[in-house]
């Protein structure tokens, strides 16, 4: 079942760009933040949303909110991507899917291709925004409308 907007998110681990375990526990509870999922590293709108949060970046981190993004891609994916675009913020591998799942991201395009949603998590894990698009830039925008309310 998709996560909704009033929905706590489940615990969860992931692989992150660095190597290293990412917990959600160690998030939630001390800052909101913007997990974005995303179909494939290197493919033309994926690399536009990836560069887009990466130059709003600083309005992200002025709103004390960190960016988090996920697709199935390797570890060594991520690494290459973040390199080439220079990216501050962290992907985290989901190469056996279970985040989509656990978070309810569905398919597109007759189920061929993942999902490509937003969540805004505010401080205590609540989800306050669920952006559905295949549009990349236009999460960036409603990632930021909704942190200004926070």
């Amino acid at each position: 079942m998709a996560l909704q907007i009033g929905d706590k998110i489940p615990n969860f681990s992931a692989i992150d760009t660095n190597g290293n375990v990412f917990k959600s526990d160690t998030i939630v509870g001390s800052k909101t933040f913007v997990i974005y999922f995303y179909p494939k590293d290197d493919t033309r709108v994926c690399t536009e949303q990836a560069c887009s949060f990466r130059d709003q970046y600083e309005d992200f981190k002025a709103l004390g909110a960190e960016v988090i993004g996920v697709s199935s891609d390797s570890v060594k994916s991520h690494q290459k991507f973040t390199i080439q675009h220079n990216l501050p913020f962290i992907l985290l591998s989901d190469a056996d899917k279970k985040l989509r799942k656990l978070f309810g991201v569905p398919n597109d395009l007759l189920g061929l291709i993942p999902g490509r949603v937003t969540y805004v998590i505010d401080k205590d894990g609540i989800v306050q925004l669920v952006f559905n698009s295949m549009s990349g830039k236009i999460h960036i925008e409603k990632a930021l409308e909704i942190l200004k309310r926070i």
